[in-house]
């Protein structure tokens, strides 16, 4: 399939998990793609496995909460492929604190999932509205829909990503650029994985307790999320801008 033929698209966070499958879609879809991660070695290695699958793809190591890099990226997509047209912003840190949590926590959240997001779509969209279309999609969370319990700091860096995806649908609209927002619910990631370590529960058990909250009694696999990332970047989305899907599997129905 060739959905995405002759685009050029920049996935950040794409070393693992949600953006590593969202690279690896786009690639069969036709996209080139830009894989920016800090993670050298899962970075070079979503790269090989779009080289494995005959796809076409450059890694592009990054932090995104640092302006010269976010920079950078879309500096490296040009200079590949002279132009951008979708931006998938995925990369994010996962500090699951309530009121427990320091205000070095709260820098690190916040500098990450919240500014690294705008500026990535700042440089991105700059060369999109040279061109005069683009898709930009968000990842955000369910946690920024529900309350979870002593989780409130990446919940509220989520909610962030959510408003700034309405502003920025606003402010881009003008361009033809479309902005949307992913909201993915619990999904079988390396994070997830770290996040069962921690939790004081066997696998077991933690799966059991999350799955009970889906309607599909069942944990996303990081395709699953793809998929629908895929949808609003491509242009079967052409008429959606300003909005989040959520995949959850029914968690927010209940």
């Amino acid at each position: 399939m060739t959905r995405l033929k002759d685009k050029v698209a920049v996935i950040t966070g794409a070393a693992s998990g949600i953006g590593q499958a969202t690279a690896l879609r786009f690639a069969e879809e036709g996209a080139k793609v830009v894989v920016a991660d800090l993670d050298r070695t899962g970075g070079e290695k979503t790269v090989a496995m779009i080289d494995e699958a005959r796809g076409v793809s450059i890694y592009v190591h990054a932090d995104v909460s640092k302006e010269e890099d976010a920079k950078r990226i879309s500096e490296e997509a040009l200079s590949a492929w002279g132009q951008i047209d979708i931006l998938v912003n995925d990369a994010a840190v996962s500090i699951r604190k309530g009121f427990n949590a320091t205000r070095e926590d709260w820098n690190v959240s916040l500098q990450v999932n919240v500014v690294g997001t705008a500026l990535c779509t700042k440089y991105a969209a700059e060369e999109m509205t040279k061109k005069g279309s683009g898709a930009v999609v968000n990842v955000s969370s369910i946690s920024a829909l529900v309350g979870q319990p002593n989780f409130f700091v990446y919940s509220a860096t989520k909610a962030a990503v959510l408003q700034m995806t309405r502003n920025m649908a606003l402010d881009l609209a003008p361009f033809h650029i479309r902005v949307n927002a992913i909201c993915p619910g619990p999904t079988r990631t390396p994070d997830t994985l770290v996040a069962i370590r921690t939790s004081g529960l066997s696998e077991e058990q933690w799966f059991a307790r999350v799955q009970a909250n889906t309607l599909l009694s069942r944990i996303a696999e990081p395709r699953e999320i793809a998929n629908a990332i895929l949808f609003l970047a491509s242009d079967e989305a052409s008429y959606v801008t300003g909005v989040y899907l959520v995949a959850d599997g029914g968690w927010t129905a209940k």
